[in-house]
């Protein structure tokens, strides 16, 4: 339980960042824990996989890859404690090794609909949205990069040192310059943290502006998401909750301190609407944010007693 505990407190404090990063991680936590749990029983073991699911699920409501992560890693049908522990085992580095191709192939898919001389606004720090740009740019298309600080976290720090390693020409910009520079791009990709069955994208808090932008300036919006990334609760009309953060990420308390009317808001992501994404790029191909409820029923499985 202790490397499920600081596992789970990795990814509350945002050392473990990123939707992608943290399905794996809790995948990880899960199948070590089936591994060297101790059960006299198999109701024992169904309430310990039960209570460790449930602890990691809490710590960050709003990226759905965690929850989808820990259902498929944790899933066994046996009624015996040495197959079942086998069964999750199995099916924790099943889902990892899914994640990892998943990039490889998000890339590969995405990198096709970028052409040479593009300028490319993207927003946080999504390892789907860069593996797209950055196999453009290895595919030898002339490419350069707009890139947001995004606030309060500055994960765009983190995004231009990644383009900075590939050598791919990068511009930062604070967030509110992004209509300003949309007349010089050619293409917006994102990530996401959350694809709702409705085809509306949880991400980054600012990204809505974005596709705001784009979609006033006639500009291309591309999602870039691993299918591990949609929610099957959506289905049945439960929403996302949108977390919100601590105040100090945004200002010191000392600030507060002498402000006792002023409170402060700091949402991590915010919707974009269905109607201003052009695509999704996923895994197993690109689609319509239409087609979102398709990939939930097919590629994650979950039946509607599940959810």
């Amino acid at each position: 339980m202790e490397k499920v505990q600081e596992t789970a407190e990795k990814i509350r404090t945002m050392e473990i960042r990123g939707a992608g990063r943290i399905a794996k991680a809790a995948a990880e936590a899960i199948r070590d824990y089936a591994a060297g749990l101790e059960a006299a029983s198999m109701e024992e073991f169904a309430a310990s996989i039960q209570e460790v699911s449930s602890f990691l699920i809490s710590t960050r409501p709003t990226a759905v890859s965690l929850p989808n992560a820990v259902k498929l890693a944790s899933r066994y049908s046996s009624g015996n404690v040495e197959e079942a522990r086998q069964e999750i085992i199995t099916n924790a580095n099943l889902f990892i090794e899914r994640a990892d191709r998943a990039l490889e192939k998000i890339g590969k898919i995405g990198s096709r609909r970028i052409q040479d001389g593009d300028v490319i606004m993207t927003h946080c720090n999504s390892h789907a949205a860069l593996s797209i740009i950055t196999t453009a740019f290895e595919a030898g298309k002339d490419i350069s990069v707009i890139a947001t600080e995004s606030r309060p976290r500055r994960q765009g720090l983190l995004t231009i040192r990644h383009l900075n390693g590939f050598n791919i020409p990068t511009t930062l910009i604070v967030d509110s310059a992004v209509r300003y520079y949309m007349k010089d791009v050619d293409k917006v990709i994102v990530g996401a943290d959350a694809i709702a069955a409705n085809g509306a994208l949880v991400n980054k808090i600012g990204t809505s502006q974005l596709a705001l932008a784009a979609h006033e300036a006639r500009k291309s919006f591309m999602v870039a998401a691993e299918t591990f990334k949609f929610s099957p609760s959506t289905i049945v009309g439960n929403p996302i909750e949108i977390e919100e953060r601590a105040s100090d990420e945004v200002v010191a308390p000392s600030v507060l301190a002498d402000l006792p009317h002023v409170q402060v808001r700091n949402p991590a992501f915010d919707f974009t609407p269905a109607e201003y994404i052009d695509m999704i790029v996923t895994d197993i191909g690109i689609i319509p944010p239409a087609m979102a409820y398709t990939v939930i029923k097919e590629h994650l499985g979950w039946e509607i007693g599940e959810i």
